[in-house]
């Protein structure tokens, strides 16, 4: 029952579901689609700055004491997280669309979730304080490296991280958690004020960002470019790869000997991936079409670990041994 109450309670679930299912009956063009655009590149910006803002330093300081825990999460979430996206990627390169199955290299790249993995953290118990420094951590190392590496593992599907790709990401995504820091003594106490109406702001931008990439996907015929059977591969391929996200960081936490609490970090920090920055970031690298097409693999990754992460956090939660 609580497992359920917590997904049907998850806004950022209904919101991404809403923003594809509204993709799809009213995909957004013309002049509503350049308001969109800019709305959308504030929204990003407003989502860092609040990043940078919420995470005080003493926090930062705290979380890399534990230096084990924070660098096995940094190895699995871009060491085999990425090795399991270059795998599968050419696994259905030969049954799904050229640009879905290199969906697959880019979710495998993209840090961790920041907000998710921590909420779920604190649900199981778990060491909270170093989810919130790893997520943000592993988030703020990703805006460089993610596109660097998928780059590097893509080029020849044409990615390439030119200069004005560069200055892009630093304007939309560094700049913005930059001045949270700097300004944090005075813009932090009236984020916190107002907890509800930054949560909203934060899921808002993520939602609007996947819509305007689904809207350009639909225009372009995406439902005529991938068939019923098509989406089966692609379930499958992503019901396998959260079995080897989830048990794998759960079992290395036990080879490990992390203590319990450590564990459940490691769980949610190194399993679940950031759409916060995957829709960001391939609006960037893609054209809009094809953007829509890469993000599939994520967003649907994304719907499931929530799914996924209610009930075992809820039954890890009582288990304290």
């Amino acid at each position: 029952m609580q497992t359920l109450r917590l997904i049907l309670t998850d806004k950022f679930i209904w919101l991404l579901s809403g923003a594809v299912l509204l993709a799809s009956l009213v995909p957004v063009q013309g002049t509503a689609k350049d308001i969109a655009e800019i709305l959308f590149n504030a929204g990003i910006f407003a989502v860092f700055l609040l990043h940078g803002t919420r995470l005080e330093r003493h926090e930062v300081r705290a979380g890399l004491g534990n230096i084990r825990l924070q660098g096995t999460i940094f190895v699995w979430v871009f060491g085999v997280m990425l090795a399991i996206g270059l795998l599968l990627s050419k696994a259905v390169d030969q049954v799904l669309p050229a640009d879905v199955a290199l969906g697959f290299l880019f979710l495998g790249v993209l840090p961790s979730t920041v907000q998710s993995a921590t909420s779920y953290c604190a649900i199981a118990r778990g060491n909270v304080a170093a989810s919130v420094v790893a997520s943000a951590l592993i988030n703020l190392v990703g805006v460089f490296l993610s596109p660097l590496l998928f780059a590097l593992l893509a080029s020849a599907a044409g990615v390439q991280i030119t200069t004005d790709t560069i200055i892009k990401l630093a304007a939309i995504l560094v700049l913005p958690f930059v001045l949270g820091q700097v300004f944090q003594r005075w813009l932090r106490p009236l984020v916190m004020q107002h907890k509800d109406l930054a949560g909203w702001i934060d899921r808002g931008a993520i939602a609007l960002a996947v819509y305007v990439s689904f809207s350009a996907a639909i225009i372009a015929g995406m439902w005529s470019r991938v068939s019923g059977a098509e989406f089966l591969w692609l379930a499958a391929a992503l019901l396998l790869w959260l079995g080897l996200a989830f048990g794998g960081t759960w079992l290395l936490g036990g080879l490990m000997g992390f203590v319990r609490a450590d564990r459940k970090t490691l769980l949610f920090s190194g399993a679940q991936k950031s759409v916060a920055i995957g829709a960001p970031l391939a609006a960037i690298l893609f054209s809009p079409e094809r953007a829509g097409l890469v993000i599939l693999p994520l967003i649907f990754y994304h719907l499931s670990q929530l799914f996924l992460s209610a009930p075992v956090a809820v039954r890890l939660a009582g288990d304290q041994n």
